[in-house]
């Protein structure tokens, strides 16, 4: 990663990525790896059922 100022004098970053690929920087309780297995029309990920009420972000890394 590299950075720069520019001509107003603000700080710009410029980052590296690979093609199609994007880095997220989250804060949460547990995670868990899965691979979402087909279910009809669409895809489906099961999670313990402690988890039943609380809010999840899915992020699909391939």
């Amino acid at each position: 990663m590299t950075s720069a100022n520019n001509a107003s004098g603000d700080h710009v970053v410029e980052r590296e990525r690979t093609p199609n690929k994007v880095k997220f920087e989250i804060y949460g309780e547990e995670m868990i790896e899965k691979k979402v297995k087909s279910s009809g029309n669409s895809g489906r990920v099961y999670l313990p059922p402690n988890w039943v009420g609380h809010q999840v972000k899915i992020i699909r890394i391939d």
